[in-house]
């Protein structure tokens, strides 16, 4: 079992973080890989030389590369981030246009149509949301999240689907309110992994 977790958020005091963390504590003694994007300063912009290699299924560049043999290692994928406008930072969503692309992530051809190539990875969701769970299920947020990660991003490329676990009310006054919103959620994200971990074993 290798975990991967990605987050998205600039300010590494932020809830997002704090979840970072209790998530890789909870994971431990497994290995586990954290990628920080706006740490790392991953650049999110589709350019034209991501367009080439969309089209090309190869000579990506040397980021996504990088990013590439990060998910290779990875068994489980876990991506952490704050609901912005009902969906994932643009950060994050700039980190899936440029690295799970044609050729690598999924093939797609008029000719032969499409074949997803992610099957070995099981991917989790961590999203952090400041409104009430009332109001997604009201509004339908949540179904609006879901499918488009979970069908449009997941599905697409292959990898299985691992647990998703909101955390609502994520700027509420209670810090107790929110401990406890945290620790259910880390807790589901982490027995999902686990029980993947003794399955294969």
């Amino acid at each position: 079992m290798h975990t991967l977790l990605v987050a998205a958020h600039p300010d590494p005091r932020s809830l997002t973080h704090h979840v970072l963390e209790e998530l890789e504590a909870a994971l431990h003694p497994a290995p586990v890989e954290t990628a920080d994007l706006a740490k790392e300063g991953f650049d999110p912009v589709f350019t034209l030389a991501d367009r080439r290699a969309y089209h090309e299924g190869g000579n990506y560049p040397a980021d996504v590369v990088g990013e590439h043999r990060r998910l290779e290692r990875a068994t489980d994928l876990v991506l952490v981030f704050p609901v912005y406008w009902w969906s994932m930072p643009a950060l994050l969503k700039g980190w899936i246009d440029r690295v799970f692309v044609n050729g690598w992530a999924f093939e797609y051809s008029p000719a032969s149509g499409l074949r997803p190539k992610l099957q070995a990875l099981t991917t989790h969701l961590l999203p952090i949301a400041g409104d009430d769970s009332g109001s997604y299920e009201r509004h339908g947020y949540e179904e609006a999240l879901r499918t488009q990660i979970e069908h449009g991003i997941v599905d697409y490329c292959g990898s299985r689907r691992g647990a998703t676990a909101f955390i609502h009310e994520s700027e509420q006054a209670s810090s107790e309110a929110t401990a406890r919103s945290v620790d259910r959620a880390v807790r589901i994200i982490s027995e999902a992994v686990h029980a993947r971990s003794r399955t294969r074993s």
